[in-house]
């Protein structure tokens, strides 16, 4: 007997606690092993070396539901043989504690717990958890033979709303180039807005690209909403493209034409250094909102945020981040390397 079947799913096995430890087991088609709380590894039972290595992750954040669901989804019709498995797959579900609560965390944002920093705040279960999907995601990719591709998307949806619905976030490469691949990858989900970030984060995304070389990226997918009131055809495009990947029929992509992309680069994050800090930004302001050239975009004590330059945006305005944290991202137009 499978641990979950479509009535009782992964999602739901995950978020009534069910699971009691590592196990294995077949299906017609896949070998499966329930490696963790959230964790599923799928490979095909006639799997090769030269499989791509694709690890999908979502709910970092317990309230960005509507990627799991679509994750969900495609477990689903795996485990019931509706579609093919051409890869090894790897699914995180990634806080199911605050999955539970509908909260965006119990004790500290995860994605900023990653490439380490979990080790600056050990009471938090979150960093715990980052802790533990860093070694899974390690032993992932370290199986993965010299030249198989490796691909790792970090699904979320965003607190506020956004002049682009849907965009990607490259992290620092540390000096490899671009992919214009992955872009053309995101265009056929519908994504042809691209953030690239200019130094290591302590992202989940940034974790994979630095340490194991993957072609990684955090995807934004639209506003956060409660389990159940998502229309998940907003999401088609990342559905049908993440479905196309798994089963290995992707169609031939077109060439990389850079009109029909809107590509940024991070200039400087807004740091709150102390509880004087003040953003100059409505609470109701989205994302990719444009800064008027000399505008203050905050202050802190002494410290001035001012836009230069009339191109400038706002990315993941939040005054209410601890102190030491990034209360914002101002970010620019740029082309790709």
């Amino acid at each position: 007997m499978t641990p979950f079947a479509p009535a009782r799913d992964f999602l739901h096995a995950t978020l009534e606690g069910r699971f009691a430890g590592p196990r294995q087991w077949q299906t017609a088609t896949l070998s499966l092993q329930w490696l963790a709380e959230g964790v599923l590894a799928l490979a095909p039972l006639d799997a090769t070396d030269t499989l791509d290595h694709v690890l999908l992750s979502t709910g970092i954040h317990g309230n960005e539901t509507a990627p799991i669901e679509v994750v969900n989804s495609i477990v689903n019709d795996l485990l019931a043989g509706v579609m093919p498995l051409r890869c090894r797959l790897l699914v995180m579900l990634g806080n199911p504690v605050a999955m539970r609560s509908g909260a965006r965390f119990t004790d500290y944002d995860m994605n900023r717990l990653f490439n380490g920093a979990h080790i600056s705040q050990p009471q938090a279960q979150e960093a715990r958890r980052a802790a533990e999907l860093e070694q899974l995601a390690a032993d992932f990719f370290r199986a993965a033979p010299a030249g198989v591709q490796r691909l790792h998307y970090d699904l979320h949806t965003a607190i506020r709303g956004s002049v682009f619905e849907k965009f990607a976030i490259y992290p620092y490469t540390d000096g490899r180039p671009h992919k214009r691949e992955q872009l053309l990858w995101l265009e056929s989900a519908d994504v042809s807005t691209l953030l690239l970030h200019s130094k290591p984060a302590a992202t989940f995304s940034y974790y994979t690209s630095h340490h194991f070389h993957a072609d990684a990226l955090t995807l934004e997918l639209g506003k956060a909403r409660p389990f159940g009131d998502n229309d998940l055809a907003r999401f088609a495009g990342i559905d049908r493209a993440l479905r196309r990947l798994v089963s290995g029929s992707t169609p031939p992509l077109p060439a990389y034409d850079a009109s029909r992309f809107a590509v940024f680069h991070a200039k400087y994050d807004l740091v709150k250094h102390s509880e004087q800090f003040k953003l100059h930004l409505a609470d109701s302001v989205e994302n990719f909102t444009a800064l008027p050239h000399g505008m203050t975009i905050a202050e802190d004590g002494d410290i001035r945020y001012v836009a230069d330059g009339g191109e400038e945006r706002i990315l993941f305005p939040n005054p209410k981040v601890g102190i030491g944290l990034r209360a914002g991202i101002v970010i620019s137009p740029c082309q790709l390397d």
